[in-house]
């Protein structure tokens, strides 16, 4: 009986240790697609900040959709951190939480963005249906896949892209034009998942469409993860500039003692090493001596801004995503 209190108390005492093992714990919550990315920096940066502070972190991940993230944020997810993959989900943190500063864009640099990607396409061996650019994705003979631009910022991307090339290719004035190749756009889409992991299954594994479009980044990755051979990137002459913005919570971290390791969280991946692991994953990066040792990962894009597009993310999301316009009246059979 002695033997076993014994061991039962070794037990707890094990338990208790490993339960606070960690000097802190933060909350990341970050886009669907952001897993590996993350399980890769977090390691990085807790190194970092076991030999800055002598402090030992564990940082817990929170994946989905950026637009849903947020919403579980403001209805109480208490995470420390935002990395998103749109601007929009990061400020309706303040607009309708007050969670984070009004200037949030201001703390960090280039408005609080630390890497950056593009819209690219992934197409299946030897590209079958010789995609190259945006308006082969209108030919009635393409099918493509991307996520629900009603709940993935990464289909915002994808369909403001496209909306970008149809402006340069058949005039900015020129309505009638530009919505007819985005009707027949959106009609050749296969399936709208929820998010980019589930693009990702629906084209990979249940082999629907010809071509998967999602960040230059996650194409890259796809393509390495299942088989270089059987899969080609395609990145188009002409796309959208995709910013990654970070934020702390301030509201959350202040309540959960975090705000010091949360703010170095998200400064250090300006840092050349995590810069450097960020074009690893085939981000694009600010740090001008990764970005010249990664520049032939990367080929030259014409980068449209959002604002260059439609004027900005405000009258984008009013415009083209709210409920009733563009993108609803596209769609209208």
């Amino acid at each position: 009986m002695k033997k076993m209190k014994s061991a039962l108390a070794a037990l707890l005492i094990a338990g208790s240790f490993n339960a606070s093992a960690a000097d802190q714990t933060i909350l990341n919550s970050s886009y669907d697609i952001a897993r590996e990315l993350f399980a890769s920096y977090n390691p990085l940066f807790a190194e970092h900040w076991k030999e800055k502070t002598g402090k030992t972190i564990e940082i817990k991940q929170s994946h989905g959709g950026s637009s849903a993230q947020a919403r579980s944020i403001l209805q109480g997810l208490s995470a420390d951190v935002v990395t998103f993959n749109q601007v929009t989900d990061v400020q309706v943190l303040h607009d309708k939480g007050k969670l984070i500063p009004a200037n949030w864009q201001d703390l960090l640099p280039n408005a609080s963005s630390p890497y950056y990607s593009t819209t690219a396409f992934l197409v299946r061996k030897g590209n079958p249906k010789n995609v190259q650019d945006w308006g082969d994705l209108a030919r009635e003979d393409v099918s493509s896949v991307f996520p629900n631009p009603k709940t993935s910022g990464n289909a915002r991307y994808t369909y403001l892209a496209a909306l970008g090339y149809a402006q340069k290719a058949f005039g900015k004035d020129n309505e009638a034009k530009q919505d007819e190749f985005l009707k027949q756009f959106l009609a050749n889409v296969a399936v709208f998942d929820t998010g980019g992991r589930g693009a990702t299954t629906s084209f990979v594994e249940r082999q629907l469409g010809d071509v998967l479009i999602t960040f230059e980044s996650e194409v890259n990755n796809i393509r390495k993860q299942y088989g270089e051979d059987n899969y080609e990137v395609v990145v188009p002459k002409t796309s959208i500039l995709a910013e990654f913005p970070v934020a702390v919570v301030e509201r959350n971290a202040k309540r959960n003692g975090t705000t010091d390791v949360a703010t170095e969280y998200l400064s250090y991946l300006y840092s050349e090493d995590a810069q450097r692991m960020l074009a690893g994953f085939n981000y694009r990066v600010h740090d001008e001596t990764v970005k010249a040792e990664f520049a032939d990962r990367f080929p030259e894009v014409e980068l449209l801004t959002v604002e260059q597009i439609i004027g900005g993310w405000d009258q984008a999301m009013k415009t083209q995503f709210a409920n009733g316009a563009k993108l609803d009246q596209l769609q209208r059979r």
